[in-house]
């Protein structure tokens, strides 16, 4: 059941003059993912730092604390925890460039 069934009539698929729009389309793509991925992980630390900050005064509320002292607790937390998170974001770019830089001179060195 391996025989060909093309005739002269049918469209052929020129699929290889697509080859240079696709791999465009596919470096656009990856780009805005980048961008956007940065921007998913920026607010995933802003969520959790607001996260963090409400556990420490629904905490210090339940416990029965002095509101200054939950107000004081809940901004050194938050502060800590956003200072954290964008202290790993920034690491992770500058660890994901470095790794593309020794990639790029790894591979130049072995051509």
């Amino acid at each position: 059941m391996n025989r060909e069934t093309t005739n002269g009539v049918q469209f052929t698929l020129g699929l290889e003059r697509h080859v240079a729009l696709e791999q465009e389309i596919e470096a656009r793509v990856a780009e805005r993912a980048k961008a956007e991925a940065w921007a998913w992980r920026f607010r995933l630390i802003t969520i959790e730092t607001f996260m963090m900050a409400s556990l420490i005064v629904v905490a210090g509320l339940c416990l029965g604390k002095p509101i200054a002292e939950i107000l004081r607790a809940a901004i050194l937390v938050a502060a800590a925890c956003f200072a954290s998170g964008m202290l790993l974001l920034g690491l992770s770019a500058g660890a994901g460039l470095s790794w593309r830089a020794l990639a790029k001179r790894w591979r130049r060195w072995r051509s």
